[in-house]
């Protein structure tokens, strides 16, 4: 039985869907103001691997994941900014062409690293009807307040505002920041917006509306809530995230869905941890935020990336570095070559199958299933069998493995010559002319490896 910790219950419980063997799976997607980074593809890779292993699991998933590219303003915490309007003006461009380009690249990225496309995929301002509509329900029940700036949805009327995050509602508080409040006349500081209007500070605003309370357009959280129900109804199975969204998106989504429909908004919390690189946070002005072109503009293939996610485990803290990703590359070349020579793929190894869905049935342990992997492709199994178990095995893993499978790597001739002829210079210890030859072989597309039984030639990412 698969089993998840779920963040509402902080535990690990064995997974029930409501109406089995359907599931429905809602997945925070990207805000379109800017790059897709490396630290965001660990997320969308998570989320991958969890609905593969649910596929896997004979569950039939309904996966939906939101677009947000409507004004990414969450209330007061962002002092007013949008930040798709000011993404705007610093580029020069309209927030729609900056929300289409970036939306662009978001894809371009996550099918770079081979993640399967969600079902339906929402966005946010094709949905403001549902939006209004969700925003109706909670004025008819009596959780929202009306100011000259905003919709609010009162925390005060909801019990246990943050059974999400555990955390004290005087904690929530105590970080607020009374200079950054662009509406004195909200009830509580913890308070959210549903709908701003396009009045006051927001009168410029190009994204905008019509509602019968006035013109405007929605708050962040609103979003996730009026398309997850749309698509997967008032109550479903999973929802997904990085753990940066607990305390505050997350609490809100909570908070307004069950407050206009009475029952459990989700049954299971799935959060991701961060990806750090270097030991540090990612951040532009430290000059450590990669995105994916510039791990392949290194000669990475990007399903090194892939293969350096599934290293540790989705709760635990991912360190980010060079090295780490070169010996992921390499740890994915090892395989991919010893496979080159396997025969056709028949039987199985029934005891490492086994093994390999246990370690991702038990909460998403991807670095076990990894050993069991590596387990097998060293057993004394006949290659045979070995490889249709690796096939079974990569359909969750995802690393395009049947595109190496028995199947040989061509070498061209000009290539190998090239590899004769360093290896008698280094025999002669001219290293410095072989490290030549060695760059010569790489602007053709290859690599060369020095192994103990000799020279490995592996074709380079491109």
């Amino acid at each position: 039985m698969l089993k998840l910790y779920n963040t509402l219950s902080r535990k690990i419980e064995n997974f029930e869907p409501i109406n089995p063997p359907h599931v429905g799976m809602y997945s925070c997607g990207p805000t379109v103001y800017d790059y897709t980074h490396i630290g965001h593809l660990r997320k969308y890779v998570g989320d991958d691997i969890l609905r593969r292993i649910l596929e896997i699991n004979r569950y039939e998933v309904k996966h939906v994941m939101n677009i947000t590219d409507v004004g990414h303003l969450v209330s007061d915490e962002d002092a007013g900014e949008d930040k798709m309007e000011k993404g705007a003006r610093e580029s020069g461009r309209s927030v729609w062409e900056v929300a289409k380009f970036f939306e662009d690249y978001f894809w371009k990225s996550v099918d770079t690293v081979n993640t399967k496309r969600p079902n339906i995929v929402a966005k946010a301002t094709e949905h403001i009807r549902e939006q209004i509509k969700l925003i109706h329900r909670l004025e008819k029940n009596g959780f929202i307040y009306i100011t000259e700036h905003a919709i609010y949805f009162d925390i005060s009327k909801f019990p246990n505002y943050t059974k999400l995050s555990g955390q004290k509602l005087e904690e929530k508080a105590v970080g607020a920041r009374e200079d950054v409040f662009i509406d004195k006349q909200k009830k509580n500081p913890q308070d959210f917006a549903l709908w701003f209007f396009t009045v006051g500070h927001f009168k410029d605003h190009t994204m905008r509306w019509p509602s019968h309370w006035g013109e405007g357009f929605p708050g962040w959280h609103i979003e996730c809530s009026a398309m997850s129900m749309e698509y997967l109804g008032d109550s479903f199975d999973i929802h997904t995230g990085g753990i940066d969204h607990i305390s505050v998106h997350h609490t809100n989504e909570i908070a307004q869905s069950e407050a206009a429909s009475g029952k459990q908004f989700v049954k299971y919390w799935v959060h991701h941890n961060f990806l750090i690189v270097d030991g540090e946070k990612m951040s532009k002005s430290k000059k450590n935020f990669y995105r994916i072109d510039e791990i392949v503009e290194k000669g990475f293939d990007p399903l090194a990336l892939r293969y350096l996610f599934l290293t540790a485990h989705y709760r635990d803290k991912l360190n980010f570095t060079w090295k780490s990703l070169e010996s992921a590359q390499n740890a994915l070349n090892n395989l991919r070559e010893l496979i080159r020579g396997w025969d056709e793929p028949k039987i199985g190894c029934a005891q490492y199958e086994q093994d390999f869905i246990e370690a991702l049935n038990n909460d998403l342990n991807t670095p076990q299933s990894l050993a069991v992997l590596w387990g097998m492709v060293r057993s004394d199994y006949p290659s045979s069998a070995k490889a249709k178990s690796i096939l079974e095995m990569d359909k969750v893993l995802g690393l395009k493995l049947d595109e190496y499978l028995g199947k040989p790597l061509k070498i061209p001739a000009r290539v190998r010559k090239l590899v004769e002829e360093r290896e008698k210079i280094r025999k002669e210890g001219a290293f410095k002319k072989s490290d030549q030859i060695r760059k010569e072989i790489k602007k053709l597309g290859y690599e060369i490896e020095d192994t103990q039984k000799g020279p490995r030639v592996v074709k380079r990412a491109s």
